[in-house]
């Protein structure tokens, strides 16, 4: 079984802090296998940590969040940008037809650009997993949500710390079952739902410092303000 951290964001993300090489540092002190960095709407980070990833003994899946016109879904193992603001069943189909893994975080949690507020159940259920657990949750019932959901329709499920700064990184696990230890071995056993999920709480003080500091970037950004 591999230790997989699949939702992590660096500075890439326009809510994201710190460089790859600390998000590796991090997965590699807390013992993980394998990191997806899956930026918002950016893949040259996760570019970066891939080509950095052996220098810390570990697998990169190449990744990234992108923002359809219905929500967020993950892009796994796909090495390019996948253009935002798709429909959720186009980019879907975008990322297969390249060679990737279509997972949807958080599907329940509409304030943090969820899915569901957009598609239906039956839509989401052509997914090729589910998160199940996001670390960043208040009171967890959109986990549970997630869980069912994922159950009834028999899909993949995976966990994610969607770790905003480097110390979060690991806060969930995905417990892979891959025949071999590589990208496509990975991927293939997410496929087979060949997964078990483990997850902790984002401590609130935290997501609170995450979330403040993803709009002081959002404004600086947009400013074209020099954060420095």
């Amino acid at each position: 079984m591999l230790a997989v951290e699949l939702h992590t964001h660096s500075e890439a993300s326009y809510d994201g802090r710190d460089a790859v090489e600390l998000l590796l540092e991090q997965a590699q002190a807390v013992g993980l296998d394998a990191i997806a960095v899956t930026d918002h709407d950016e893949i040259w980070a996760s570019r970066e940590a891939a080509e950095l990833a052996p220098e810390y003994d570990l697998i990169c899946i190449p990744g990234m969040e992108v923002s359809t016109a219905d929500g967020h879904v993950l892009s796994l193992g796909l090495d390019e940008l996948v253009p935002e603001g798709m429909p959720f069943q186009d980019t879907l189909d975008y990322i297969r037809d390249h060679g990737g893994l279509a997972v949807v975080p958080h599907p329940y949690q509409e304030s943090r650009n969820g899915v569901l507020a957009n598609i239906t159940g039956d839509e989401l259920s052509t997914a090729d997993a589910i998160e199940v657990y996001n670390s960043r949750l208040l009171t967890g019932y959109s986990n549970r949500q997630a869980r069912r959901f994922a159950r009834k329709h028999s899909l993949p499920m995976t966990a994610g710390s969607d770790a905003h700064v480097c110390e979060m990184v690991g806060q969930s696990v995905t417990w892979v079952d891959a025949e071999e230890p590589t990208v496509s071995g990975i991927l293939d056993a997410i496929r087979a739902g060949q997964t078990d999920i483990e997850g902790k709480r984002t401590p609130w003080h935290v997501s609170l410092r995450q979330a403040a500091g993803g709009v002081r970037r959002r404004i600086v950004n947009r400013l074209g303000i020099d954060s420095d």
